[in-house]
This record gives C-alpha cells, structure tokens and sequence, in this order.
C-alpha cells in the first residue's frame, strides 16, 4: 500500500486506462492519472534556453558522423575540424544549461558546427557505421531518459507525500503560538455531547484542509446554531489544530478539537492503530472478456480509526463524516432527515466496481455478487445502529482474516458493510478532483459535496488547476499566519 498526502493509495490487480482528446502528435490523449499530454495542455509554456537545445541536438548529429569521417584518410581535414567542434560544444554545455549563460559568440560557433555537419553528410561514407554511432547514442539516450523517467516518478510521489513547505510553516507557528499565549483557551462547550444537534466528524492532520471542510460546510448551511464539527488529529498537529479553531470563528458552529492518542479506547489492536491514518485509497482495475483494460475510479473507504466513532462519541446517535479533501457547496442539512430504513450507513455507490469482480481476493467470504463498491467522502452513520449490530467487532475479525491480502482495508469495509449501505443520490457527490482532468464543469457546479480524492490535492502544486478555484476560496485570505507562511499563493 502507497501512502498518499492525506491518504493511503494502492493498486488492485494492475493498472489500467482510456483515452480522450488529442496529443501534439495527433494521436490520442491518456485520461488517466498522471498523463502528460493532458498535464502539457494545462501547464504548456513558451520553450526555454531553446538554444541550448539545439546545440546539444548539433552535437548528438556530429558524433554521429564522426568514426566515419575519422576513418577516410581524405577528409583528414574535416574529421580534425568536426573533433574540434564536439570538443567545444562538449565544453561549454558541461559548464553551461540555460541560454542567458551562453557566451556572446555562441552564434558562430553553431553557424561552424552546422558547417561542419553539411560537409560530413556530403561526404559518401558508410551508411552502416553512421547507423551503428547513431543507434549507440540512441541507447545512451534512451537510458537517460529512462533515468529520468524513473527520478521524475520518484520526486513526484515525493511530492504527494511530504508536505508542502508552506503548511509545515503554518503548522509549527501556529504550535509555538499556542503555547505562547494561553488567552485563547475556552471552557468546553456542552453542545459537544448534545445528541439533539448536527454533529460533523472529520480526521485531518492538515490544518487548511480541514478548515476548508468546516468553512464551506458553514457559509452554505441554512443554520449553523446547532452544527458541532468535531475534528480529530493527532499529538504532532493537535495544538496547531486546536489554536486554530480557537482563534477563528465559523458563524454559530463550534469546532470541538480531539487528539486521537489520548483518546486510548478499547480496541482491536494498538499496534495498527499507533499513527493516526485517514482515509484509504484504491485505483481498482480488472479485465474485462476481450481481455481488454478497463480503469475504474478510484475507490476511497474508511481508515481503522473510523471504527472507532461509536466508541469516542458514546453519546451520540448519528453523525456525518467528511473527508480532509472535500468542499462542501450545498446545505447538507437535508441529510440529517434521511430515513436509511435500518441501514447504518449512507454513501455514494460506484458501481463500476462490484463484489464479483474481487471475488480473487475474497476467497471464501460470502458475499453478493452485483454488490456495488461505496465511497468515503460524505457518509451518514447511524451510531446506534452500528453498535447494536456490532460492525466494529465484524471489520477487525475480518481484518485479521484478510491481512494478508492486496487491499486487505479495502475488502475488509466491503464485507464489513454488506447490506448496511443506503445508497445516497449521486448528485450528492462529484469524485475524481484530484486525479480526473475530464470532469464535467457543470456537474461540478451543480454537487453539494466535491471530493478530490486522488494523488492531485488542491493544497498541493500538483492539484489539477482547473479545479483549485472550488477549493481556495474558502480560505481565510487575510489571516496573518497564511500570509506569512505563502498559503494563500
């Protein structure tokens, strides 16, 4: 399993993918994670130190011809003014990488290069050994680029996992501030156990993320009064999460901060649940009967900490549960009137991934075959429900029994929750901001809930750009700390 920034990410049963929109070439755009014809669409720029570039290609042309030339006991002549003009070109482009560092006479000395290269191609030679050079330089190259390619994979997940230099900032003064000035501190507010009032639940160890959540979560709610946010984190971000809920207000909402690590519940084991973990992630894929690839959305579903609600929040009845990574667009106060007819949670299905289609990995579990997957993201939980049916005790049963299995997280909240799923109206949520760049703009408009459930957060610089705009606005864009720690850029 690959952790993600905010979320655990892994592959079920390869990789697969589709196509959409044309590449510079003409052909066909790869809509999927990671395609760079459709990142090069979002991101093009003019072409820099195009210079460099093409004395690096005059140099990859005359090593070619040289052996060649070198061997004609005739162009002597030539092969001494071509070894002379690689030499120098060697020179300067191992001291030299952009165009503004080039030296005045760097014209001339491509203008002899060109030269150099006319006269050598002019020349009858064997075409072999021309093939030969230029097939080994080829390899080189391809080799280079193919250590690149690897680098560029690797620095990007870097990317996704470590955070982002501004919010480390905000983080660690907000931290220091806390303890600096204890003015901020407020009694406990009795509306934290009142089962009478709509209580939200979110984990985040990300102080904007969450802030964004309860922010657009409050400006859109008909009556914020009897909203209680209750955000869980753990020791490293709890007082940088706590002085921030101190010191900001979100109309009549009270935000209610929990340091998991202290909260020390009975449960399965501790040992899995040490650090706190959010939301598990899934790029599901499977062939279909011509054998072809096919790619599914991404699946997100409960991390271990979330079988602990019923146990953190003993007196509460009901509760809806948002992702770090969703913005809220709508009144969700709709959801609280739901009837889920005995089921003990609401969520979004996708169907696009049913239980058959992971019958490999569930052995001999009993399971309904045309079962569609459910979504993290925005769910409604029937506490009492979940507690008279013991659904914690049945996920780390099967947790334990599916350990050893690709996904095993995954799996094991799928059995776990079979027949308990109340299917919400899709319309509630639009998945697939933070790694699909072909989503329809209106239906994202039109949702109450967006997800950016994928690799591409909207805190991050790699965050699909065309859907930043949801995410940034609720933001508090004169607050000092952000300001000072560049979050707002």
């Amino acid at each position: 399993m690959q952790p993600v920034t905010g979320k655990n990410t892994s592959n079920v049963n390869g990789k697969a993918r589709t196509k959409a929109g044309p590449d510079e070439s003409g052909g066909l755009c790869e809509l999927k994670y990671g395609s760079y014809c459709i990142w090069h669409e979002e991101n093009v720029e003019a072409m820099q130190d195009s210079m460099v570039k093409k004395l690096k290609d005059q140099l990859f042309v005359a090593r070619a011809y040289f052996p060649s030339v070198a061997k004609m006991p005739t162009q002597n002549k030539l092969s001494v003014e071509l070894k002379q003009n690689i030499q120098e070109f060697e020179r300067v482009l191992s001291e030299i990488t952009t165009d503004v560092d080039l030296p005045r006479e760097i014209q001339k000395k491509s203008q002899r290069m060109e030269a150099a290269i006319a006269k050598a191609k002019s020349v009858t030679s064997d075409c072999n050994n021309v093939d030969k050079k230029l097939r080994q330089i080829f390899d080189l190259t391809e080799d280079e680029a193919n250590f690149h390619m690897k680098q560029g994979a690797f620095l990007y997940q870097l990317a996704v996992q470590t955070i982002p230099k501004s919010l480390h900032c905000l983080s660690m003064r907000l931290t220091v501030e806390y303890f600096r000035d204890h003015s901020f501190d407020k009694e406990l507010s009795e509306k934290y156990s009142d089962p009478t009032l709509r209580h939200y639940v979110l984990f985040s160890n990300n102080v904007i993320a969450s802030s964004v959540v309860v922010n657009s979560t409050v400006m859109h709610a008909k009556d914020s009064l009897n909203q209680v946010f209750h955000v869980l984190t753990d020791g490293q971000n709890y007082y940088a999460m706590k002085l921030w809920y101190l010191k900001n207000t979100f109309k009549d909402a009270v935000v209610q901060v929990l340091n998991i690590e202290d909260l020390n519940p009975d449960y399965y084991d501790k040992a899995t649940l040490s650090h706190l973990t959010l939301p598990v992630e899934f790029r599901v894929s499977f062939h279909t009967k011509d054998n072809a690839p096919v790619i599914h959305n991404h699946v997100s579903t409960f991390s271990h900490f979330h079988y602990l609600l019923p146990k953190i929040f003993r007196n509460l009845e009901k509760v809806v549960v948002l992702d770090e990574d969703v913005v809220v667009q709508k009144d969700l106060s709709a959801l609280w009137s739901l009837n889920m007819g005995g089921k003990v949670i609401g969520a979004v299905q996708t169907c696009s991934v049913r239980m058959h289609q992971l019958r490999s990995y569930l052995d001999e579990h009993r399971f309904k075959k045309d079962s569609c997957s459910w979504m993290s993201g925005l769910n409604v939980i029937d506490l009492a429900r979940w507690r008279d049916l013991h659904i914690s005790k049945t996920y780390w049963k099967l947790v334990k029994e599916v350990s050893m299995k690709e996904g095993s997280a995954l799996l094991a909240s799928l059995l776990t929750f079979q027949d308990q799923i109340y299917p919400l109206d899709s319309r509630w949520v639009v998945s697939g901001l933070g790694h699909d760049y072909g989503l329809d703009i209106e239906g994202i408009k039109k949702a109450a809930v967006l997800h950016y459930n994928g690799n591409m957060k909207p805190w991050l610089e790699l965050g699909i750009p065309k859907y930043k705009a949801y995410w940034k606005k609720f933001l508090s864009h004169d607050d000092q700390y952000l300001s000072e720690c560049n979050v707002n850029r």
